[in-house]
């Protein structure tokens, strides 16, 4: 009897720690997406071109002239807009590279960071992953210029998170939350857009990591906004901000790292920090058939799909100005 009381129990707690995990306010958007709008189909062409920009060829440390192709187009475009560029330089053991910061000054000094990586892999062409991200980000640049928030908003393009780079000393994301907080800033949440321009609506087109599979749709349709526990409140703010802002298909999970992909991007180096972070993401490899592949190239990327989903965040990030 013991032990069936002991199994009971055991269930009873994995059952619960499962609800922790994936309940999440809100309900996601279901059904047929509205025609584009003037304004999006424009923002549609503006993310096509900074993709093709950034990520028409393998750029990294070890493809140093591609790099610093889009490390520059990058900030000219920040440069365009009126923003004060500021580059973090530093030696990452494969030569000097950089991450790119651009300020929108708030009220007060708490930050709000919105991050992309714009390295590509090893032997890839990194459209989607990142430049989905870097397009996005600089479209928020664009979109939220001239606003006057709460927090102050830090746009950064970080270097060098893909593999060998990848939670390593030289990793971008990791110098720069270092930094920042060794200078005493004080940082109320992070978000990391991570390759979020593949979508698909065919049954079976997404796949998760044990044991997510049980809980989510496995029609790749949806925007996956990752937690890990210590950020399971930052994410039922933003998802519910999503939600209520934006029609399109969301998703959220708040679970341990050890679960593969959770960390897998620049919020892991808020994390250390035991700052608030989240991954916003199609999920990559659980989703996108050309991850880290030379065939990730700029007409891979659903530039409607990611046009609705970069609307939806510039909402999202202005409500959530009042809210953190």
């Amino acid at each position: 009897m013991s032990s069936i009381l002991y199994l009971v129990a055991a269930a009873a707690a994995l059952a619960a720690l499962g609800w922790y995990m994936v309940v999440v306010p809100g309900e996601s958007y279901r059904g047929p997406l509205a025609p584009l709008s003037a304004e999006e189909t424009v923002l549609r062409d503006r993310l096509r071109k900074h993709v093709v920009a950034v990520a028409s060829a393998e750029h990294n440390a070890v493809m140093p002239k591609q790099l610093e192709a889009s490390a520059r187009y990058i900030e000219a475009e920040l440069g365009g807009l009126g923003y004060d560029v500021r580059p973090q330089p530093f030696e990452s053991g494969q030569g000097r590279v950089r991450n790119i910061e651009a300020i929108l000054a708030g009220r007060e000094t708490a930050s709000l960071v919105i991050g992309a990586h714009y390295d590509s892999v090893l032997g890839a062409t990194g459209a989607n992953d990142n430049g989905s991200g870097v397009a996005a980000l600089l479209e928020l640049a664009r979109l939220l210029k001239g606003w006057q928030p709460r927090h102050t908003y830090r746009l950064v393009f970080f270097v060098n998170e893909e593999p060998p780079f990848f939670q390593t000393r030289v990793m971008g994301s990791r110098i720069y939350a270092d930094e920042l907080l060794a200078r005493g800033e004080r940082i109320a949440a992070m978000f990391s857009l991570e390759t979020i321009g593949y979508y698909s609506e065919r049954e079976g087109s997404q796949r998760f990591p044990f044991p997510l599979g049980f809980f989510y749709p496995h029609r790749g349709e949806f925007l996956a906004f990752v937690a890990n526990l210590a950020s399971r409140s930052l994410l039922h703010e933003a998802i519910g901000a999503f939600r209520a802002e934006a029609r399109f298909p969301s998703e959220g999970v708040a679970a341990p790292a050890l679960i593969p992909g959770v960390d897998w991007s620049d919020q892991w180096s808020f994390w250390r920090h035991e700052i608030p972070a989240l991954m916003l993401t199609d999920t990559a490899p659980y989703r996108y058939p050309h991850y880290h592949l030379p065939s990730d190239t700029p007409d891979k990327v659903d530039y409607e799909r990611l046009a609705r989903v970069t609307a939806g965040l510039e909402r999202m990030f202005r409500v959530l100005d009042a809210r953190l």
